[in-house]
Order: structure tokens, then C-alpha cells, then sequence
């Protein structure tokens, strides 16, 4: 039984079993292997979507989940979650990533764990973001995003629909394209370099070439691949 199957039962879901499956083998790589580091930790979830990686981090041992996600609709759908521990332990915000990193600096809030999943690369503000994201000094950093698949330290822009959910939302009013851009992992390494974390990313060549249909995005042979990294402090 994957954890995510339990919202085979919500709306949004009910007809995307590869949906499903594609957000239970993530689970395997962005969250089981950081269980331990999530036991009584407080984190913050950037881009929290629906809440379902905050109810994950939360079900996996978080004492404390604040998700911060850009649009309200997306906020409401996580009261179709399943009542318990897990949800309590989330408080799901509508707000800017950015206004929100802000304001939790300037509030003094601690975070042990920060998740950045599926939103690095829907930005043009990376470095800032990973600025503000280390300032907390948190114990750990699981970023997964996709990245541009260059030689050398560069950020690759395209442009994409802000009207999709999954897209970045609007950076102008009436804005019809907006301008993202896609890091090497170089970059990624870079950026966490400089700011004192080492970068450690998962191996998802372990999975099983019969089971990567629902996850295609991590195996891209050219232009852009998936990947997910752990950054930790350096010693």
C-alpha cells in the first residue's frame, strides 16, 4: 500500500491512479529517506499545492508542517484530507513564498526542515530563495525540481502558462507567459556552495525500469530531467 492511495477518495484524484502511483514512488525518494530527520522536527513547506507533501512530512513524523502555496483554491482542497494527527499538525497559508520566507524571518521562527518540491524551477529568483531559505539555518533542505540538462553553472529560460496550477503564477497582472528558469544541478551546487550546504541527490536509477512510467520526468535523456537533492549544512 503506497501512502498517497488514501486520495483515491478525494475529488481531484479519484480518476488519476498514475497520478497516484507517480506521487507514492516519490514518496520512496523524498520522504523515506529522510524519516528519521523529520521525527519531532518543525518544517516549512514552500509551494505547498494541495497540502498533500505537508500532510507527508506531518504523517512522517514532522511535530509541526507550515505550508505556504500561492493559490487559495489549492489551500481549500486540503480539507478534504483525512481527519487525524497528520492533519492537525499542518497550517496550510495562502500568501507569497517570498513575502511569507520574509515575514517568518522577521517573526524569528525556526524551521528544521524546509521542503522546496516542484517550485525551483518555476522561479527567476533562485538564489534569492535559497538566501532566504538558509537563513533559517535549517538541519535540511529536500528540494526536488527539475533541472536543465547543460554543461556548466547556467539557468535555462522557457516560458510557460500561469493559468495551469502547476505553472508559476502570474508575475505581471493579465500576464499571459511568465518567464521561469530551469538550473543545471551545477547551479543548484553552487548556490548551496557558497550560501555553506553540500548538495546530495537521490539515486533514482535504482528504480526498476518496468516501474518508471509514472515517474518518466526523472529519466528525460536531454533538455530538462527531474531530480531531487538533500542539502545539509556543511561541516
Amino acid at each position: 500500500m503506497g501512502f498517497f492511495n488514501f486520495l483515491q477518495g478525494l475529488d481531484r484524484y479519484a480518476e488519476d491512479k498514475s497520478g497516484i502511483k507517480r506521487l507514492n514512488l516519490r514518496h520512496e525518494y523524498l520522504i523515506e529517506p529522510i524519516r528519521k530527520e523529520l521525527q519531532g522536527a518543525r518544517v516549512l513547506d514552500l509551494a505547498a499545492h494541495d497540502g498533500r507533501w505537508a500532510y507527508a512530512f506531518a504523517a512522517a513524523g514532522a511535530r509541526e508542517v507550515v505550508g505556504i502555496e500561492g493559490r487559495p483554491h489549492l489551500v481549500e482542497r486540503f480539507q478534504q484530507f483525512p481527519e487525524g494527527l497528520a492533519k492537525d499538525r499542518v497550517d496550510l497559508r495562502v500568501g507569497d513564498i517570498f513575502e511569507g520566507l520574509e515575514a517568518e524571518l522577521k517573526a524569528g521562527e525556526a524551521y528544521d526542515v524546509i521542503g522546496v518540491l516542484g517550485i525551483f524551477y518555476h522561479i527567476m529568483d533562485h538564489f534569492r530563495l535559497m538566501q532566504l531559505v538558509t537563513r533559517f539555518k535549517p538541519k535540511l533542505i529536500v528540494m526536488d525540481s527539475e533541472f536543465a540538462l547543460r554543461p556548466g553553472q547556467v539557468i535555462m529560460l522557457i516560458r510557460e502558462d500561469p493559468s495551469k496550477d502547476l505553472n508559476a503564477l502570474p508575475q505581471t497582472e493579465g500576464q499571459e507567459k511568465a518567464l521561469i528558469g530551469i538550473p543545471s544541478p551545477t547551479a543548484l551546487e553552487a548556490m548551496a556552495d557558497v550560501l555553506g550546504y553540500t548538495v546530495q541527490w537521490a539515486d533514482w536509477e535504482t528504480v526498476p525500469q518496468g516501474k518508471r512510467g509514472p515517474v518518466f520526468d526523472y529519466y528525460r535523456p536531454e533538455t530538462k530531467r527531474r531530480a531531487t537533492a538533500y542539502l545539509r549544512p556543511r561541516s
